[in-house]
């Protein structure tokens, strides 16, 4: 069976891929094995329950949180592809080597929340190429569409790796001996689908058009849809994208009432950029309710975004209510 290096090598190949963005996303892959060996045996090795830190949104940081970090900006330092790094966990931008050609973004440990009752999380990811001149913020601060490469790894039953380069999506998954096994199978959303995923906890604060949108839905076949519905919630964004990936859906993360400043909870680099890039190269769609969240120009690195990302028919329909 193929593993990742040998996928690498003949997907680098065939579609013409710099050898060092390769190199890049398997140093990315290798801390994950890491990262994965931690979450593996949680309480056996001390790793469970808060830091006792925050990070920049003001989040309170749980131990794997600051492991994970960890392991990825000390594996990606040492690649001399990484000009340089930014994290969820990071207050700034970290820079790794002067003429590396690739900045990779990540949220560490998505989900973290659920780390400690055993309910699946993940490491997203992100490869901008750099621009020319000394390393600065706004280098990282381009579109999703510019993204070379995104992906994300799943800790759960299996550890898997989800992976595009912009040629569609490839998936892995972590053998007993530490290597990605490349799975063969086509990953692609079906157009439709007849569930949702969303935080009803938080309908009290949604905007009217989301409100209507998730009436319809709990309406049934007796709604404006004439079709029922079933919902799933994970609070795991990529547990929920998985699960999208594999039979459809849409995940909504919608702008609330709660604090009018900010336009959503997600981070655009860390968590919505990445995997919308997946999302929309197995043929689902994304968006902030008004455009493709890949369209996005950012404007600095922990800015925040309402998502809207699933299966196209679903999310147009919600774009087109607002």
């Amino acid at each position: 069976m193929e593993n990742l290096a040998q996928f690498l090598k003949q997907h680098a190949t065939q579609h013409h891929l710099p050898t060092n963005l390769t190199e890049t996303v398997a140093t990315i892959a290798a801390a994950c094995t890491e990262i994965s060996a931690q979450v593996r045996l949680g309480a056996l090795s001390g790793v469970l329950g808060a830091a006792g830190t925050g990070n920049i949104q003001g989040e309170e940081q749980k131990k794997l949180d600051v492991i994970a970090n960890h392991i990825l900006i000390e594996k990606l330092k040492h690649n001399p592809a990484v000009a340089g790094l930014a994290s969820e966990e990071e207050d700034d931008f970290v820079a790794a080597n002067e003429n590396g050609t690739y900045l990779v973004l990540f949220d560490p440990l998505d989900g973290s929340s659920n780390i400690d009752v055993n309910i699946s999380i993940g490491t997203i990811f992100s490869v901008l190429k750099k621009p020319e001149g000394t390393l600065k913020t706004e280098h990282f601060l381009q579109k999703g569409q510019e993204q070379v490469a995104a992906g994300y790894v799943l800790y759960g039953p299996q550890t898997l790796l989800v992976l595009t380069f912009k040629q569609g999506v490839a998936m892995f998954t972590l053998n007993n001996d530490g290597e990605f096994i490349y799975q063969p199978t086509t990953i692609h959303i079906p157009e439709q689908t007849a569930e949702f995923a969303i935080n009803m906890s938080n309908q009290r604060h949604w905007e009217a058009p989301v409100q209507q949108y998730i009436s319809g839905l709990l309406a049934g076949s007796t709604g404006v849809r004439g079709k029922n519905y079933n919902m799933r919630w994970v609070a795991s964004m990529v547990a929920e994208v998985h699960r999208i990936l594999m039979r459809g859906g849409v995940f909504l993360y919608p702008k609330d009432a709660r604090d009018p400043n900010k336009p959503g909870k997600l981070r655009l680099m860390y968590e919505a950029n990445p995997l919308g890039l997946v999302v929309e190269q197995a043929g689902g769609a994304s968006s902030n309710s008004h455009q493709s969240i890949l369209t996005i120009q950012p404007e600095s690195l922990h800015q925040r975004v309402a998502v809207i990302l699933g299966s196209k028919e679903e999310v147009d329909y919600i774009q087109s209510k607002h």
